[in-house]
């Protein structure tokens, strides 16, 4: 039996078995907190096994699993496509989970479809995407968001993205203004996690640290490759609330993906 055949089988079983979601409090710190991740999955296709066209969905879902995030962002997702035995992509990381499950199309690709997907334990009451501009000619980009109700705290919007990889900081700087633009508006704690493409001392994000305040600033670990990284362009970020960053994890994750995953603890007071 080839991979992609187990792939749809084992999707099959999956939704025939879904596993409930459960809502969770979290107090390993003793405190009400909020855990989110930033994770580019590579289409959920380990480098190691770039050849063989592995799919592993499983790995990626191991991954989240063990961190219990509330909310991740999850780039590089495929819906329908061959290269990935034409599974939804989104739809079994949430069954996997048990999480909330919303998928963003950024582009066509292989038969189908690929772009961002948003895993949440709170249902998502809303969600949106956002078409983002470009200063020359290159692969489409989106920002997507939803909005959540945070237990005793309202709503929140929680936004994921995925920046321009392959032109100069031009791209990356207007579609940072667009991102900006486009949560100004939002009222109570917004959220927003990527992969940006761009390194700390960039212009993109110091447009970002200008109406955001990120999570780590200073001696943060490198997100990428996943064998010995050497820069750092995932990123979470938060405004409108002064929720304590209570800690700052770069997962030292080796072989899910190109990406080591990203995440935040907050307080919330």
């Amino acid at each position: 039996m080839n991979n992609n055949i187990k792939i749809i089988l084992a999707g099959l079983l999956l939704s025939a078995c879904s596993p409930k979601v459960v809502s969770k409090k979290q107090t390993v710190y003793g405190e009400r907190v909020l855990k989110v991740m930033s994770y580019n999955i590579h289409h959920a296709n380990p480098p190691s096994k770039a050849k063989e066209g592995l799919i592993d969905i499983d790995a990626v879902a191991a991954v989240i699993l063990k961190q219990k995030p509330d909310l991740v962002g999850i780039q590089e997702t495929d819906k329908g496509t061959k290269r990935s035995g034409n599974v939804d992509e989104a739809a079994l990381l949430g069954q996997k989970t048990g999480m909330h499950a919303q998928f963003f199309k950024a582009i066509d690709y292989d038969g189908g479809d690929y772009g961002l997907t948003i895993l949440s334990h709170y249902p998502i009451q809303s969600f949106s995407k956002v078409n983002l501009p470009q200063a020359m000619k290159g692969e489409a980009r989106i920002l997507s968001y939803i909005t959540v109700n945070i237990p005793g705290k309202g709503k929140l919007t929680f936004a994921n993205t995925h920046l321009d990889a392959t032109h100069p900081d031009s791209n990356r700087i207007v579609q940072m203004k667009r991102i900006i633009a486009e949560l100004s508006s939002k009222q109570g704690p917004v959220i927003i996690v990527g992969d940006f493409n761009s390194e700390a001392s960039k212009e993109p994000i110091r447009i970002l640290d200008q109406h955001f305040r990120r999570t780590c600033v200073n001696g943060c670990a490198f997100t990428i490759p996943e064998m010995r990284p050497n820069k750092t362009i995932d990123y979470i970020a938060i405004k409108n609330v002064d929720w304590p960053v209570l800690e700052h994890t770069v997962v030292p994750e080796t072989y899910a993906s190109d990406h080591r995953p990203v995440v935040a603890t907050f307080q919330l007071k």
